[in-house]
């Protein structure tokens, strides 16, 4: 019997209503002392006193309790004031009606913050309870606690991935939204990663397992979202300032009052409407809103210092490698000479890289399976030309692959068409080669980083949130970075960096004044993601130090996202000034003075005050749903500065 009495106490919807029904039970009890007061007066006793008792005794403890563990004066303890000054008076239905309006106004929060936090529920929900583990050659389905580093395991079609892996063995169809955010699933096979939470749309794998529990990227994100909720922004921390000094100044102004009129009433009026509820939730709840918001399109936010730092940046830098280009070299061109057909150009182009490692060898050979060209022949005396190319003999027939330097060390002649190619490529910042078959040229290669793409719209979205300052940082060459940086409509760049060159380029910016956001692949670029105001790691999935050394990381590699996060964390920023300004600092000062004056009865203040911090509430709660609205930005054309958010 007890067993069934502590599960019925630990029923999830018993949990999740439990402050809805002390709240109706106390509202209840207020309707029966009014119907009691000013109905049916067969009482003996003022019968508010049961529900001043049952809500001013709860709100009198938690008010008390807070205070203790956190060692100063809180914003309850004006309500509590308020309490024992409206009990002292006689005013038993003012109290009750207090403290059923602080309990109502917590209860709201509390649901509100509650539905913040789904996003992390829902990606904790998507870790499989169990697993197929292979134990003495066969797979065996145990509890994830089971699973150790190394472990074999086999996912079935619709099942989720139960650790951080690689595939061993099997190809299939990985819908990554729970980690990336994207839709679209991804095709995988053996040797690429997988990662935890993940759902096997199709195909048998067998993965074995990396990182397991919170070392997994899908801890990581949770860890982080948590961190962040907790993470308090600089404008709550004033917010937290000013409740502690505000107290004594409003008991301050009660004791004037009170001098000045001798009306316990007034002072009661002050009391109960002065609390700054409002203020100390004006930044928390929108802040834990836009984070919740943002994980779930594959975004994490850490916390409330974050966003108002992104609110407020000036100038974006953006490495190029990784984060404006794929960052994998592929073959964009094949250019014949000399009659030959392509197809014969790249077959030959492929025997001579076929025993290469270098990652042009690699593109080229890419390119080459994309044709159909599966089975390449071997070749002999391989040849490595450094800082030219590569050499072989294949059927008694001298084949090279070659940057320009072959027309001179080798003293080929070249025509003006093949010169004009090579000069071509080079301004487009592509590495062109030769194709070389006994001494004659007979094609050429151009091979470069590939542009992501909607990269052009992506860098002009950003700039429509505000920011006129987009720069390009690179270790490549000036012709390189000129042609990437013409592509994606970026004016201001430099090039040929080290990674120390970036830092102090980011430390030039903010000297003269920039709020600066660095986005980069998070691992060479970690130093200036860290220096930068505000860092942005892209593609940080499975990146360790990506999501360590970053305040914002994509978990996808989709530049759009930048322009929306700015745009959320702008209309954060927007919402939290609206909670400070419009329903904390206005209506308190307001409700005082109306209070001072005998406009407001203790009972009417607590109604206004409750209703502030419901509308901060409601207002934080819109960042949940929010969505990204070009048109909510305005750009003045004279000024650069955003108009509306």
């Amino acid at each position: 019997m007890a067993n069934n009495i502590s599960e019925k106490i630990k029923n999830p919807m018993l949990q999740k209503y439990k402050d809805f029904y002390f709240a109706g039970a106390l509202l209840l009890l207020i309707l029966l002392a009014l119907v009691f007061e000013y109905a049916v007066k067969i009482l003996p006793f003022d019968f508010a006193i049961l529900p001043l008792i049952i809500g001013g005794g709860y709100v009198t403890w938690t008010t008390l309790e807070a205070t203790i563990h956190l060692k100063k004066i809180t914003a309850g303890i004006m309500v509590v004031l308020a309490l024992i000054g409206t009990t002292y008076v006689g005013e038993y239905l003012a109290g009750a009606i207090v403290a059923f309006m602080m309990i109502s106004g917590e209860f709201l929060e509390n649901v509100t913050l509650n539905k913040t936090r789904n996003a992390v529920r829902a990606l904790i929900k998507l870790v499989p309870e169990t697993a197929r583990k292979k134990i003495d050659g066969e797979y065996q389905e145990v509890s994830l606690k089971k699973i150790r580093v190394g472990d074999m395991l086999l996912v079935k079609p619709g099942e989720r991935i139960a650790v951080d892996g690689v595939i061993v063995s099997g190809q299939a169809a990985i819908n990554e939204a729970s980690i990336t955010g994207e839709s679209m699933p991804v095709d995988k096979t053996a040797g690429d990663k997988v990662y935890v939470g993940t759902l096997n749309e199709n195909g048998v794998l067998e993965i074995e397992a990396e990182k397991i529990g919170s070392d997994t990227t899908l801890g990581k994100i949770i860890r982080t979202v948590r961190m962040a909720q907790e993470n308090k922004g600089n404008v709550q921390k004033i917010a937290d300032r000013f409740a502690e000094y505000f107290t004594p100044v409003i008991l301050l102004i009660c004791a004037v009052v009170w001098f000045m009129t001798y009306d316990i009433m007034r002072v009661m009026a002050i009391l109960v409407i002065a609390c700054p509820c409002a203020l100390v939730l004006a930044t928390p709840t929108a802040v834990v809103a836009s984070v919740g918001n943002a994980a779930k399109r594959g975004v994490l936010i850490k916390g409330g210092i974050t966003i108002e730092k992104a609110a407020k940046i000036t100038a974006v830098c953006l490495d190029k490698t990784g984060t404006l280009t794929v960052g994998k070299p592929k073959l964009v061109d094949i250019k014949t000479f000399n009659g030959v057909n392509e197809s014969d150009v790249l077959t030959a182009a492929a025997i001579v890289e076929k025993n290469s490692q270098h990652p042009l060898a690699k593109a080229v050979l890419e390119y080459a399976q994309t044709k159909g060209l599966k089975s390449i022949p071997d070749s002999e005396d391989f040849s490595m030309m450094f800082g030219r190319g590569i050499k072989v003999k294949y059927n008694n027939i001298l084949l090279e692959v070659s940057n320009s330097k072959a027309l001179i060390d080798a003293d080929i002649k070249a025509s003006n068409d093949i010169v004009n190619y090579l000069k071509e490529q080079e301004q487009l910042g592509r590495t062109a080669l030769i194709v070389i078959k006994d001494n004659t040229v007979i094609g050429g290669l151009a091979i470069a980083d590939t542009i992501r793409s909607n990269m052009k719209e992506a860098i002009d979205l950003i700039r429509e949130t505000g920011i006129k300052r987009v720069i390009m940082l690179t270790g490549d060459n000036e012709a390189t970075a000129k042609a990437i940086a013409a592509q994606v409509g970026i004016t201001e760049y430099y090039a040929s960096l080290l990674p120390e060159d970036k830092l102090e380029i980011v430390k030039k910016l903010q000297g003269e004044g920039e709020s600066v956001a660095m986005i980069g692949d998070g691992v060479n670029d970690a130093p200036a993601l860290t220096l930068s105001d505000v860092g942005i790691a892209m593609g940080a999935v499975g990146t360790d130090v990506a999501i360590e050394s970053s305040d914002i990381a994509l978990m996808s590699d989709d530049m759009m996202m930048v322009s929306e996060t700015f745009g959320l964390s702008k209309r954060t920023y927007g919402i939290i000034k609206q909670n400070i300004v419009l329903f904390a600092v206005i209506v308190n000062v307001a409700g005082v003075l109306l209070s001072s004056l005998g406009f407001l009865t203790p009972i009417v203040g607590a109604v206004i005050h409750n209703v502030s911090s419901i509308f901060v509430v409601l207002n934080s709660a819109r960042m949940l749903t929010y969505t990204y609205n070009r048109q909510e930005i305005n750009i003045c054309s004279s000024c650069g500065k955003t108009l509306k958010i």
